[in-house]
């Protein structure tokens, strides 16, 4: 049921190799799970087999109680968070509640109570209170995404001057409270970060794709091997990576258990304000901080941003 359920189509013999089955015994499942009141309809022929239909309850699901309380903790974990379909959360809360029994909702009420996560409100007494919404524009653009890459996108970075974008959408992601889309501008051939609020009347495009999805990665390789700052870090400066870090960069680990790290950035060394932000977060990371790659240009600002340290 539940490899039915993440299907919206499937057919016998993707059952039969799945579950390593006869025939006679998948069509046998299926008829019971049918019975059983599971929302599925078949096609015969040439491209048929059965199909899940959309808008329908599926049958209850039993949840054990350690795992209504790893849901209802992730809920509680992401409060506050941004996160994209605030409503669908709120409603599926609401119903692990409803489902739960009274000493189950006792002890969720009591784990509200003892679980404090970064970013929610220790003295909201509000159990249910999902109510940091995302941009508007996110849930529309996961929506687009899942079903081509290949987007336009209005982009105001000042008001009143909306710019229309032919974009190639690679990531979706959030740093530092703030939501991100990682795109490939066709019109510029650049890598860019676009915040996803000032983003709107996102849409599938309708142009035809300059570069193909492997070139436009192989540029996203080449661009990395190019970078003019190239950076190591230890389990300290990874811990504060996470903390804070430029939107965009990626760390990748090295060592086991997250032990160790690398990250690459290209950077403009003619932006001066650029460089001094840099500087700054670097020296935040620590003292286990190894650079592999650095420019001249940043490196003379850390030199003196150490060499003016004074003490009295």
């Amino acid at each position: 049921m539940r490899y039915i359920n993440n299907r919206a189509h499937f057919t016998i013999a993707e059952i039969q190799r799945e579950f390593k089955i006869s025939r006679a015994t998948a069509i046998r499942d299926i008829n019971e799970i049918q019975a059983m009141g599971f929302p599925l309809t078949s096609e015969l022929g040439r491209g048929g087999g059965y199909f899940v239909l959309q808008n329908q309850y599926l049958p209850a699901t039993r949840f054990t109680p350690d795992e209504l309380k790893a849901m209802f903790i992730s809920f509680i974990a992401s409060k506050n968070s941004q996160l994209p379909y605030l409503q669908n959360r709120r409603s599926i809360t609401e119903k692990l509640i409803g489902i739960a029994s009274q000493t189950q909702q006792d002890e969720l009420i009591e784990l509200n109570n003892i679980l404090l996560f970064e970013n929610t409100n220790p003295a909201n007494p509000n159990l249910l209170e999902l109510d940091d919404a995302a941009p508007a524009e996110l849930n529309k653009l996961i929506s687009l995404a899942v079903r081509d890459k290949h987007l336009r996108v209005t982009y105001e970075l000042t008001p009143g001057w909306p710019q229309l974008m032919d974009v190639y959408l690679l990531h979706i992601f959030n740093s530092n409270a703030q939501w991100l889309v990682e795109v490939y501008d066709f019109d510029s051939e650049e890598f860019r970060y676009l915040p996803v609020e000032m983003l709107r009347d996102s849409a599938i495009s309708e142009q035809k794709m300059k570069w193909s999805e492997q070139e436009i990665l192989n540029k996203k390789l080449l661009f990395a091997r190019e970078s003019n700052l190239v950076v190591k870090l230890d389990t300290t400066g990874i811990q504060r990576f996470k903390r804070m870090h430029p939107p965009g960069i990626i760390l990748s680990f090295t060592g086991m258990f997250q032990s160790s790290g690398i990250f690459n950035v290209q950077l403009d060394v003619t932006d001066v304000e650029v460089l001094e932000y840099y500087a700054d977060w670097l020296l935040f990371l620590g003292k286990g901080v190894e650079y592999e790659r650095i420019p001249d240009e940043l490196r003379i600002i850390l030199e003196e941003r150490l060499a003016n340290l004074r003490f009295p």
